[in-house]
């Protein structure tokens, strides 16, 4: 019986993590599966997979400081397991921080079966020297944007593309839905930290985006009740308790499609947004000490994807200090009021999720792991 050790630390990395346990099971029904995810991994693959996601996926340096000691018994723990166990791969799920740590003390340790990265780390935006490491360590690279097969081989890491696994699903959640005139959708993220620096910023800028435009409508879609709760409470703190009325809970991908423009967090949403063709603007704020140290490694000058693969600037970028509720209005006031514009830069996301695949990516992500454990 084959077996394989998975690791997913984030939401995101549990969706991809499931949708390549569901392919791998298919290919191989008696394949052991084990590891650390979260509800979607467990719900596939059982009892072997630990869900540690909600504790797991923190954002920024000093979130990620205060949980030290947690991270460094995850880590001892998570090793030790897979030394233990002797699995015939570990696929790791993105999440580089703490994976590509797993990979390296692995392989200091002697471990022989086949490293797997799933859902490249994005080292071609920042420590691109990492790279050389990565091919010491690794076995295969499955990436799912075009452009990483051929950044990772120069490196002499064998890469797979597989597809951008949000094609299957944007085709499964499409709606024939005409876009509501006059609504903005804010998207404030998914992870209550992000949602506490957003979503009054937001607030602030439907103010005065009601103050120019009074037919103007909003709607926000939390992720589940817990964060609608913490969102109706911040309506309430800014003394707008009518902003409780926007909220809704689990509509993301239909909202995407119902709004005419938006704002979105910084993240695998703005892929979404741009696969469901919606204009919209990246907001991003952070720790001002998380954001200094990330000014320090990142080498691209965008940080949006949707920008990255057209190499050109399609979104607008609302980041850290050029985000506040002044640009956030003036931008929505802009793509909502601009029929031109609005439609050019629907033409142009469509150009950009053309290049990620027609579907089926996480059989061919799982066609490559079997190819690799049988190479």
């Amino acid at each position: 019986m084959t077996s394989i050790y998975i690791i997913a630390g984030e939401v995101s990395g549990d969706t991809h993590g499931a949708g390549l346990i569901k392919e791998l099971l298919v290919l191989d029904p008696e394949v052991k599966i084990t590891g650390l995810g979260g509800p979607r991994m467990k719900e596939i693959a059982g009892h072997g997979i630990e869900d540690w996601v909600e504790t797991a996926g923190v954002v920024g340096l000093w979130e990620v400081l205060k949980m030290y000691s947690y991270f460094k018994q995850k880590f001892t723990a998570t090793v030790t397991s897979i030394l233990t166990q002797q699995p015939a791969a570990v696929i790791l799920v993105d999440y580089p921080g703490f994976n590509l740590r797993v990979a390296k003390d692995l392989r200091t340790k002697g471990y022989t079966g086949k490293i797997i990265y799933y859902i490249s780390p994005q080292v071609w935006a920042w420590k691109k020297g990492r790279v050389k490491t990565m091919a010491k360590v690794l076995d295969l690279m499955i990436c799912i944007f075009p452009f990483e097969k051929d950044f990772y081989e120069k490196s002499g890491l064998p890469t797979e593309f597989s597809g951008h696994p949000m094609v299957d699903r944007v085709v499964a959640l499409r709606r024939n839905w005409e876009r509501e005139r006059a609504l903005v959708g804010w998207f404030p993220g998914s992870r209550l930290n992000e949602v506490k620096r957003l979503f009054p910023i937001m607030l602030q800028a439907a103010l005065a985006i009601r103050m120019m435009h009074p037919q103007v409508r909003f709607a926000v879609s939390a992720a589940n009740e817990t964060l609608a709760g913490h969102l109706r409470q911040m309506a309430d703190d800014a003394g707008m308790p009518e902003a409780k009325t926007w909220i809704e809970t689990g509509t993301v991908y239909d909202l995407m499609q119902r709004a005419q423009v938006g704002a979105v967090a910084s993240g695998t949403a703005t892929l979404e947004a741009a696969c469901f063709g919606l204009p919209y603007a990246l907001v991003y704020q952070v720790n001002l000490l998380t954001y200094i140290a990330a000014k320090t490694v990142v080498r691209i000058k965008n940080i949006g994807i949707v920008n990255v693969l057209a190499k050109r600037d399609i979104v607008k970028e609302l980041v850290q200090g050029r985000l506040n509720s002044d640009t956030l209005a003036a931008e929505m006031v802009d793509l909502l009021t601009n029929d031109v514009r609005r439609r050019d830069l629907q033409e142009d996301l469509a150009e950009v999720v053309a290049t990620l695949g027609h579907g089926g990516a996480y059989r061919r992500a799982a066609q490559a792991v079997i190819g690799a454990l049988t190479a």
